[in-house]
């Protein structure tokens, strides 16, 4: 992808944001410093808190853009009905995660926001993922092997479970790794102009 002279900074901590965004041929750096603290009211719809986290660690980035930067940022969430299932603090906890999920569809959604110094854009996408029925032995494998402590919904769909517990997927499987690749490589050219 042609920068026209323009810097791209990733404001992520994930590898795989990171893999994802060099999949595109961008030439990237990755600044994570942020001060913006992660949280929301209560009263807010579940569907709009990966927007509202993305854009909080948008604006909370601890620097003011130079003319030629572009920053990139997102958040991932994964919803069972109406819970939001975040990330596992303990085995016990991804566990149950697991559980819940075993045999149902659940929702992935990601919002990525993309900003410069004169303005600023956030767009969502969202994907419904099915488990097949998992047994607890399956569930331990997972997460001894894996360690999913930092996985929303305690999975990541391009580890072992991905391959071998998801029976199907409506809509971009990258969405569901936590980065819609189609959307930010589209909504970034228009950054580039």
């Amino acid at each position: 992808m042609d920068l026209h002279g323009k810097k791209i900074i990733l404001g992520s901590n994930s590898a795989r944001r990171r893999e994802l965004l060099a999949a595109l041929d961008v030439e990237f750096t990755v600044d994570t410093g942020n001060d913006f603290v992660e949280k929301f009211s209560p009263d807010i719809p579940h569907c709009e808190v990966p927007r509202l986290m993305s854009e909080g660690k948008s604006h909370g980035f601890h620097r003011p853009l130079e003319a030629d930067e572009i920053l990139i940022t997102a958040d991932t969430m994964v919803f069972l009905g109406p819970e939001m299932m975040g990330k596992p603090k303990s085995h016990e906890k991804a566990a149950s995660m697991l559980r819940e999920l075993s045999g149902r569809e659940h929702q992935v959604i990601t919002a990525v926001t993309i900003r410069d110094r004169n303005r600023s854009e956030t767009f969502t996408d969202k994907a419904d993922v099915w488990f097949k029925e998992l047994s607890d032995e399956e569930i331990s494998y997972y997460i001894d092997k894996y360690k999913p402590y930092d996985k929303a919904g305690a999975y990541g769909i391009q580890e072992w479970i991905g391959y071998a517990c998801i029976s199907r997927i409506d809509g971009s499987f990258y969405n569901v790794m936590g980065f819609p690749t189609h959307m930010v490589y589209d909504k970034l050219k228009t950054f580039l102009v």
